[in-house]
């Protein structure tokens, strides 16, 4: 069981206590006497049995209130879908700092105005550096998605970039997919220089698995400076402008279909996720609505049974004045 309004227990307490207030009449005062002689013991019993009934029907009302359900299970939903890998690079020369306040931090920003635009399309995340990593399987999940976004980081992965292998990656990923539309966004600031494939054997597999690649080349044409870690510390490394292979970015995104950017400010990935929203999307089924059995109608409906009873005791049987 769980409940819809949780916080409505506090509304409850309040109605019981007022109940228990006006049962016992605190601070009225009485407005005729009854000789003491006249006063039946035997009827204390009944009062303080009514008195159960009517505080039970209260709590029953009160309960109600927080709408306690039973989840019976998920129904089928068909929705529309566009299937969205984003390979992002994380090697070190990410955090130059260029952008504010430094390149992945800038993509990461706008990967998540991505998302929240668009709540029906499943999004995956792989990241890469020397070795690449799914980060996120496809997903629907928007809070989850904007979790993982936050774990996208520079450190692990090795040194180096390693586009090929990231870029096959994501399309071994896509091609199990049933939409029509898949896409991969391809975010990088370097050149490839490691792997097994290279980026032209990922591109050419993209083409045969029906796979768009968007590449945006991440980096201003002048030098950007890079802090440095270990000794030197405190000291800033120049990055020499321009040292992204837009030459090799062009050639996948043509191979494939897709178009390149160079994004020497944040407003270039704004017009690649402007041209996917154009995109055909493909209806799936999702089980993500969940059915639940509505079980406050039972303790509402017996909660009055029981306070009607108990005003009827006091009105017929006990003579007390409301």
């Amino acid at each position: 069981m769980e409940f819809k309004h949780p916080l409505y227990l506090f509304i409850s307490v309040l109605f019981v206590i007022f109940y228990l207030l006006r049962f016992f009449q605190f601070q009225k005062k009485p407005e005729f006497f009854v000789p003491v002689a006249l006063w039946s013991k035997s009827r204390l019993p009944l009062r303080y049995f009514n008195l159960l009934l009517g505080l039970c029907g209260a709590c029953l009302i009160g309960f109600s209130l927080t709408q306690p359900r039973s989840p019976m299970g998920f129904a089928k939903n068909n929705i529309k879908v566009n299937d969205i890998f984003i390979v992002v690079d994380v090697s070190r020369s990410m955090l130059a700092e260029d952008f504010a306040p430094n390149r992945l931090e800038s993509a990461k920003r706008k990967i998540r105005e991505f998302v929240k635009l668009r709540p029906t399309d499943r999004i995956g995340i792989v990241m890469f550096s020397e070795k690449a990593f799914t980060l996120l399987p496809l997903s629907t999940d928007l809070k989850l998605i904007e979790q993982i976004i936050d774990e996208i980081k520079v450190g692990f992965l090795g040194m180096g970039t390693n586009i090929g292998d990231a870029l096959g990656l994501a399309v071994g990923r896509a091609a199990q997919s049933i939409a029509k539309s898949k896409v991969i966004i391809l975010l990088t600031d370097g050149v490839s220089n490691v792997g097994n494939m290279t980026p032209e054997q990922s591109a050419v597999e993209a083409k045969k698995q029906g796979v768009k690649v968007y590449t945006i080349g991440i980096g201003q044409r002048s030098n950007g400076a890079l802090l440095k870690t270990g000794r030197g510390r405190g000291r800033y490394q120049r990055i020499p402008g321009g040292s992204v292979d837009l030459k090799t970015l062009d050639m996948i995104a043509s191979t494939t279909g897709g178009k390149s950017y160079y994004a020497s400010d944040e407003n270039a990935l704004d017009e690649v996720l402007s041209e996917i929203q154009e995109l055909e999307k493909t209806e799936v089924k999702s089980s993500t609505k969940i059915i639940y059995k509505e079980l406050y109608w039972n303790y509402l409906a017996f909660g009055l049974l029981l306070l009607l009873i108990s005003e009827s005791i006091s009105c017929f049987f006990l003579k007390e004045v409301l």
